[in-house]
């Protein structure tokens, strides 16, 4: 089979799935539908948004379905007129059996970690937050259980040190998409050779998730090691945020962001979460065992600033304490 031939239905919603569904346009493969999520309220104003991929799609005339529900028959009965030869989830909801087992060549999915590490809705986070020194990107065939599919193949991504979620994203985001390809002529050639997830599972080897993060997850508890808090706020940087709270008078607390900083090593006797700080230049945080230094910050309500902007025009007690 040609690869104008193959019929491929593609299914993603955000930014890091419009890179891949580019990449199988630009390169000329037949893309008879698109499916992604609703267009729903969201912002200031809660104006109508459009998702990234719908955007996309859009632009390039590509028949695009935006089901409420995967199990609907309306939308089951539009999905099989598509007659689609193979379907690609890049970053979209976990579809039900009578989906992902429509097509006869299958569904693959595109997961930003090395499976079976990081299963679940946050791997990019989570990598980073655990202090890794590499992830990487995984296609794997659909199964019924989320993430656990039999891997097709895999491309590692090393970490670096000031890489933040965003940049991690980034780079995943283009491996990628780059990996889809591989994927799509491999099945395209018939010389795809999957490997079971179990195969990768040793006793010595523990297994990390990837559960999705909410507000609570982000809040920063200060007696930890310095790394690992600064691991924790690139991890989650520049969204969802990592955030602390300062009381500024009785009963009162404000909310800060930070998005980053950098380890001091130094010993002291302070409460963890203890503020030093000139008022001018610098502010750093206790940590269990030395010190982070925040040199960018949002205070609830605010923009986003670099510290020295910040305490010009707030002024914080000099060993008052982040809660």
């Amino acid at each position: 089979m040609k690869k104008e031939d193959l019929r491929i239905v593609f299914m993603g919603t955000p930014e890091f799935a419009v890179e891949s569904l580019k990449a199988l346009i630009e390169n000329n493969y037949n893309v008879v539908g698109v499916i992604t999520s609703p267009d729903k309220p969201a912002g200031r104003g809660y104006k109508i948004q459009q998702s990234p991929v719908k955007k996309y799609a859009l632009e390039h005339d590509l028949f695009l379905l935006q089901p409420e529900k995967l199990k609907n028959e309306v939308f089951l009965n539009e999905l099989r007129k598509l007659k689609a030869d193979l379907q690609i989830v890049v970053a979209f909801r976990m579809l039900p059996e009578v989906v992902w087992s429509m097509p006869p060549k299958g569904t693959f999915n595109l997961h930003a970690s090395l499976l079976p590490q990081y299963r679940g809705a946050a791997p990019i986070n989570w990598a980073i937050i655990n202090g890794e020194k590499e992830t990487g990107v995984t296609t794997f065939f659909l199964s019924n259980e989320i993430d656990t599919g039999k891997i097709i193949f895999q491309e590692k991504v090393p970490i670096e040190k000031n890489d933040n979620a965003e940049t991690l994203h980034n780079k995943l985001m283009k491996k990628g998409a780059d990996l889809i390809l591989k994927t799509v002529d491999a099945i395209l050639n018939d010389t795809v050779e999957t490997i079971p997830q179990n195969e990768y599972i040793t006793n010595q080897v523990e297994l990390k998730p990837a559960p999705k993060i909410f507000r609570e997850t982000c809040k920063i508890n200060w007696n930890q090691p310095a790394e690992n808090i600064y691991n924790f706020i690139r991890g989650l940087s520049p969204s969802p945020a990592a955030w602390t709270e300062l009381e500024i008078d009785a009963g009162n607390t404000l909310n800060l962001k930070i998005f980053e900083s950098s380890v001091k090593n130094k010993t002291h006797d302070l409460l963890p979460g203890t503020i030093v700080t000139d008022n001018k230049t610098y502010l750093s945080v206790a940590a269990k065992d030395g010190f982070l230094e925040i040199s960018d910050i949002q205070a609830s309500g605010k923009k986003r600033m670099k510290i020295r902007d910040f305490l010009n025009g707030f002024h914080i007690a000099n060993h008052a304490i982040f809660k």
